[in-house]
């Protein structure tokens, strides 16, 4: 299945990785990005479709710590050591921190190396792989220093989900339910139903970002939508220092807060609060308890989506129908 709405394709495969061979005939080196647990993980997969003749690999610690200046640096210097030219390619094979640290580099290096992102996590298949944003944290925030720089290919194998976590896996869901509210209630009763095809639910996923990210590339309005339930949840991840909660969950708690806010200033549908909440139980989102909700609020102050008039806040008024209203 190729989805071809975007200025690059999007792959979705099951074990089968032909085409993106067929991609890196293309360039004249490899540059791969990943970290520890996928590479160990993966072995297979990087001697099936690498010539490692060809190929440097640079491998990271997992986790959001690396998404720094630090490690942005050290890859950089490593690149640079071993010579990258403009005719190589940059690949971020692993999760969202990976294709996103592996994104800036290539953004940046050389003023931009051609870019393949191949996600292992279902959380960077359906959101951080598609819709051209990479960037690093600092410690004031979460993807403050970033750009929109689009990959050349996405290529998305099911068959990594086999070895994720429970857990890991619940946390993907979490964007995908996020895109059924803003744009797709079939998708969302289809979430319903835990014996669901997994190719069509990330499609379905991936065709709701999709849809917004072409009528607004760079977030002046409507791709503000896709941060339903990140304003807070990027607060709450950053106070628990992006380790005893995931992200999934955390930006869960922020769309139980927006539609909370939302039924408050009488603009969501009061019964989306249990609808919602109940379909968020169902793969284990709001086990992870936040506690007192007003420190989440006093850092979301520092958010990106700032502005001097007030923060940008997304709400929904009813599934698919989102609004955003400054706070």
């Amino acid at each position: 299945m190729i989805l071809r709405d975007l200025n690059y394709d999007i792959h979705i495969t099951n074990n089968n990785h032909l085409l993106l061979i067929e991609k890196l005939r293309n360039y004249a080196r490899v540059f791969i990005v990943t970290d520890a647990h996928v590479y160990t993980l993966h072995q297979d997969f990087f001697n099936d479709v690498f010539d490692m003749k060809k190929t440097v690999i640079h491998v990271i610690k997992p986790g959001e710590t690396s998404k720094s200046l630090e490690v942005y640096q050290t890859i950089c210097d490593n690149f640079l050591d071993h010579q990258i030219k403009r005719d190589d390619v940059i690949i971020a094979v692993g999760g969202g921190v990976v294709g996103d640290l592996a994104g800036f580099v290539a953004a940046s290096l050389l003023r931009g190396v051609d870019f393949i992102q191949v996600p292992t996590t279902l959380l960077a298949m359906v959101d951080s792989s598609v819709g051209s944003k990479v960037g690093i944290n600092t410690r004031q925030g979460k993807n403050l220093i970033g750009h929109f720089y689009d990959p050349s290919f996405v290529h998305i194998d099911v068959n990594f989900l086999n070895t994720l976590t429970k857990r890991e896996r619940h946390n993907g869901y979490a964007e995908i339910i996020k895109a059924s509210l803003i744009g797709d209630s079939e998708l969302f009763n289809q979430l319903k139903n835990p014996k669901h095809p997994i190719e069509e639910v990330i499609r379905r996923a991936l065709q709701v970002k999709i849809d917004i990210v072409k009528k607004d590339p760079f977030e002046s309005h409507e791709r503000m939508f896709l941060n339903f339930g990140h304003t807070l949840g990027h607060a709450i991840e950053k106070v628990m220092n992006y380790e005893t909660i995931k992200h999934g969950e955390a930006i869960s708690h922020g769309m139980m807060y927006a539609i909370k806010k939302g039924i408050e200033y009488q603009i969501t549908e009061h019964t989306l609060e249990r609808e919602v909440e109940n379909l968020l139980n169902q793969y284990e989102l709001l086990n992870i308890q936040i506690g007192d909700i007003e420190m989440y609020e006093k850092q979301m102050q520092s958010d990106k989506k700032q502005r001097k008039d007030g923060l940008q806040f997304v709400l929904i008024q009813s599934i698919g129908n989102p609004f955003i209203k400054i706070i």
